[in-house]
């Protein structure tokens, strides 16, 4: 019986730990008021586009519509070789533009001239997306883009500093997190997640670390944005410990009304629900 009291020392140790890791952040007061332009609201994912493409994703008409349909919109962004900001999902250019060459590799010039999906549209700057959105929320998405997360996240800070848009952030990239809770704490941001199986694009113990949400003790985000799947434990604690909740994307096989009732908002495609849910 002399191991028991060592057995719950250990037990308390690692519950304290994981409450430690998974723990989301404290939202500041101007974080709490951009939460309330949120809060209810269904957001576009990639903007209003349609699942054929015909309305390509990420394009002027797809954010052109969310905005008439008076959704929130939320938009992927990466940089260009020459450092421009751009709307635009994927590391490579071969399912969007039919070609086999990295995004980074491409200057914004170059960029412009290409078509999304086979149609006559193009890969938007940033900035054309957010003349395009007025007054309309936004929720940004920063890519993963190793060495050049910092330039990334500074021009879009000044950007969006500049366009005084009502805005958050969210990457899968708790680093990038980390960043704009060091230096722009007055700007809501969100830790993208899901489990492991559906996570690319990084180790093993990666995967499983930010599947879990493990990694919240770096980005301390205020909103956690998971995928439309199970959640597991951790990430049910996290839950528990009142972040705002977001969950991606929704479709009209879903059960709405579950994610309506557990979610504080929701990025949906393929269909088109009312704005505000609450």
């Amino acid at each position: 019986m002399i191991w028991i009291l060592p057995a719950i020392g250990l037990l308390i140790l690692l519950s304290a730990a994981v409450i430690y890791c998974t723990a989301p952040g404290k939202m500041t007061t101007e974080a709490k008021q951009t939460a309330k332009e949120f809060y209810g609201l269904n957001c576009t994912h990639r903007g209003l586009h349609t699942e054929d493409q015909k309305t390509p994703e990420n394009s002027a008409p797809a954010i052109r519509a969310a905005r008439a349909g008076g959704y929130g919109v939320e938009i992927d962004i990466r940089l260009s070789k020459d450092d421009k900001v751009i709307v635009f999902h994927d590391e490579d250019l071969v399912r969007a533009c039919g070609i086999n060459e990295k995004v980074a590799d491409k200057t914004w010039d170059e960029l412009s001239q290409l078509k999304l999906f086979g149609t006559d549209e193009h890969i938007p700057l940033l900035t054309d997306a957010l003349d395009i959105l007025e007054d309309t929320p936004v929720l940004i998405e920063l890519k993963s883009i190793g060495d050049k997360n910092t330039i990334l996240c500074e021009k879009t800070l000044e950007i969006m500093r500049e366009k005084g848009k009502i805005w958050c952030i969210e990457s899968f990239d708790p680093r990038i997190c980390k960043f704009f809770r060091k230096n722009a704490p007055d700007v809501l941001r969100g830790q993208l997640s899901a489990p492991a199986g559906l996570l690319q694009g990084m180790s093993k113990p990666a995967k499983f670390l930010l599947g879990n949400l493990f990694t919240n003790f770096i980005a301390r985000p205020h909103f956690i944005s998971y995928s439309y799947t199970p959640h597991p434990l951790p990430v049910k604690l996290c839950r528990a410990m009142k972040p705002m909740k977001m969950i991606w994307p929704v479709r009209p096989d879903h059960d709405i009304q579950k994610c309506e009732n557990q979610n504080d908002t929701i990025i949906f495609e393929y269909y088109t629900p009312p704005p505000k849910f609450k």
